[in-house]
């Protein structure tokens, strides 16, 4: 059985969050602050932790980032907070995506579905990967109907082909494929992934598998 650890200050939603999820079958530990949740996921090593960015010991950012010192568990934030700033922090922290409040039952357990099935996806299984009509062979890194790719866009298209579902900021794209000194170059992403969309997308105006979240990152739809 799945254990979820969630990590919420208002006891209303920490208990709705706990019927609902324990209703699917999930394991549910709680806590209520920042210092309960470091120690009940260093006890529990729970498969999963649901995050509130605003807590009242701690902010959220400051657990995801306790958490990445020791631990690689999927973590889905849940954030109050309008600007994308607090969101982008703690995807750079080591988040793996992001919920806003207020939010449907319905669109949470959709995001935990997808985390916890990418967790629980065996590395070998990415190795192919469709796109639309195109089939993405990672190892071989060929594409099917005879579609090239640069190196670049072969980067950019495996980091994201290998967290189906997850949001990737920015910051992670362009550390890992161009490197810290152009964290500020988001245009270079804009064209890249336009590039991708042209060349593996059905309908490249209306993207359906590389997807842009505005001022966050980008997301691989399977």
């Amino acid at each position: 059985m799945t254990r979820v650890l969630v990590v919420d200050d208002e006891p209303q939603l920490l208990r709705a969050l706990r019927i609902n999820l324990t209703a699917r079958h999930y394991q549910v530990e709680v806590a209520s602050d920042g210092t309960s949740a470091l120690r009940v996921a260093a006890d529990r090593h729970p498969d999963l932790v649901v995050l509130d960015l605003g807590l009242p010991d701690m902010d959220g950012v400051e657990v995801v980032h306790g958490l990445r010192g020791w631990s690689a568990v999927p973590i889905l934030v849940l954030s109050g907070r309008a600007e994308s700033a607090d969101k982008v922090a703690a995807l750079d922290a080591g988040a793996d995506d992001y919920v806003t409040k207020p939010f449907s039952i319905d669109e949470l357990l959709a995001r935990v579905r997808a985390i916890t099935r990418r967790a629980a996806v065996p590395e070998g299984e990415l190795a192919r990967v469709r796109i639309g009509e195109h089939v993405v062979d990672l190892v071989g890194k060929t594409v099917s109907g005879e579609v090239r790719l640069t190196p670049t866009e072969w980067h950019i298209l495996e980091i994201l082909v290998r967290n189906p579902g997850r949001l990737v900021s920015q910051r992670q794209l362009l550390t890992e494929v161009w490197g810290t000194t152009f964290i500020k170059e988001t245009h270079y992403l804009r064209q890249y992934l336009a590039q991708l969309r042209r060349k593996l997308e059905p309908d490249p105006a209306h993207p359906v598998h590389l997807i842009t979240e505005p001022g966050m990152g980008y997301r691989f739809s399977p």
